[in-house]
């Protein structure tokens, strides 16, 4: 699906977040970039895909984060089916940790 979706435009926005820094920067650029609800959708799903491979279940899931259902499903699909950005991320955040 990604590939009917790269053009210069979307080019531009991830060579713009490779640019990023620090965690400052991340927070001033996104700030200007997406709404407060874009942001916590975004950070919500990113919970919610750390929630899932931790193989807590739906249920719980909502509980602490606030997703809905389908939203749970959505990602968990994507962890399962998707292009391994969501694994490929956690296991670069564990490396990092240590």
């Amino acid at each position: 699906m990604i590939e009917k979706l790269k053009d210069e435009h979307l080019d531009l926005l991830y060579d713009a977040i490779l640019t990023l820094d620090s965690r400052k920067a991340c927070y001033d650029f996104f700030e200007d970039l997406c709404t407060v609800p874009e942001l916590k959708a975004m950070a919500q799903r990113l919970y919610v895909a750390q929630l899932l491979r931790k193989k807590e279940v739906y249920r719980e899931i909502v509980a602490k984060t606030g997703a809905s259902t389908a939203t749970i499903s959505r990602v968990n699909r994507t962890l399962n089916y998707g292009s391994n950005g969501y694994i490929k991320i956690f296991e670069r955040l564990e490396k990092k940790k240590k």
